[in-house]
């Protein structure tokens, strides 16, 4: 059992663990990332973060999306989810909608696209001289969206960014929930049905307290991603957007250590990052424990 435990240890320690108290390190001194010379300055770097307001506005960003981007996407793809496996006739067999086949193809498309095409396409739907969506919106006429720039506007840069992360990822996490919900036995369906539970009453009571792991697990992945969100923020909004409102810590990082050469503040801000995500995994935990999560529903 201790040789089969021991590599997998040795081999987490060695790229994960290693890695981390590294930066943990680096974070300490005021390296530059082009020499030897890592002078220490202690808890510096992290001062300095906190003082510095541009950064603490990736944070709330970062906290923005991290608060929003999972609830959106998780409850699309339940909605979804439900809706092509067992939102179709209340008579006879259970069963999604009609064409429920196409609808998990389609959905499923915006996931095999690289994230930088999903960028790129949406930065040109959203130009403001000649993009799709202002050419729709005048053409049934609603003249204010003329020429309007919904990435570079503050009010609306942040919302059309995350419009784009929750559209790439529906697919993704209905697709999950699809293959959660086909491993309930179907007749947990039929006795909701001659219960007179409807489609909502059975979604609520039945399906979700079943697949409950599996929305803890896609919540936790897709609070990880909004926490990062560096690909989709970088190519819609390469600066940050207006008043940094689409500024992530990402984005931050990455010019703090390959523009400035400040590899060691840039660690800081990486160990922050960690930090936050660590703090967000745990309070997904915490709360489906308190919400009765690590109870058996089967009893």
């Amino acid at each position: 059992m201790a040789v089969f435990l021991g590599l997998p240890l040795a081999i987490y320690l060695v790229f994960v663990i290693s890695p981390f108290v590294q930066a943990m390190y680096y974070s300490l001194t005021s390296w530059s990332g082009y020499d030897n010379n890592m002078p220490f300055v202690g808890l510096g770097n992290y001062v300095k973060l906190f003082q510095d307001d541009i950064f603490m506005i990736s944070v709330r960003n970062s906290v923005v999306l991290a608060v929003f981007l999972p609830v959106v996407t998780v409850i699309l793809s339940l909605v979804l989810a439900t809706l092509v496996t067992i939102g179709g006739s209340s008579r006879g067999q259970i069963k999604g909608l009609k064409g429920s086949g196409f609808y998990r193809v389609i959905s499923f498309f915006p996931y095999v696209i690289p994230a930088v095409v999903i960028g790129i396409i949406w930065q040109q739907i959203f130009n403001p001289d000649n993009g799709l969506l202002n050419g729709i919106l005048t053409g049934i006429g609603i003249d204010a969206a003329k020429d309007f720039a919904w990435l570079g506007d503050e009010r609306t840069a942040m919302i059309a960014s995350m419009f784009v992360i929750v559209w790439g990822f529906v697919g993704f996490y209905m697709i999950l929930f699809i293959a959660a919900i086909k491993g309930i036995p179907a007749e947990t369906f039929e006795a909701a049905r001659i219960d007179g539970a409807g489609r909502l009453r059975t979604a609520v009571s039945v399906t979700i307290p079943l697949i409950r792991d599996n929305i803890q697990t896609a919540y936790v992945y897709m609070g990880v991603l909004a926490l990062d969100a560096f690909v989709y923020m970088s190519v819609l909004n390469s600066t940050g957007g207006p008043a940094n409102s689409t500024l992530v810590m990402s984005q931050k990082l990455f010019s703090t250590a390959f523009t400035k050469g400040q590899f060691g503040l840039a660690c800081a801000m990486g160990v922050v990052l960690a930090v936050i995500t660590l703090i967000f995994s745990a309070l997904v935990f915490l709360v489906n424990r308190l919400t009765g999560g690590s109870k058996d529903v089967s009893e």
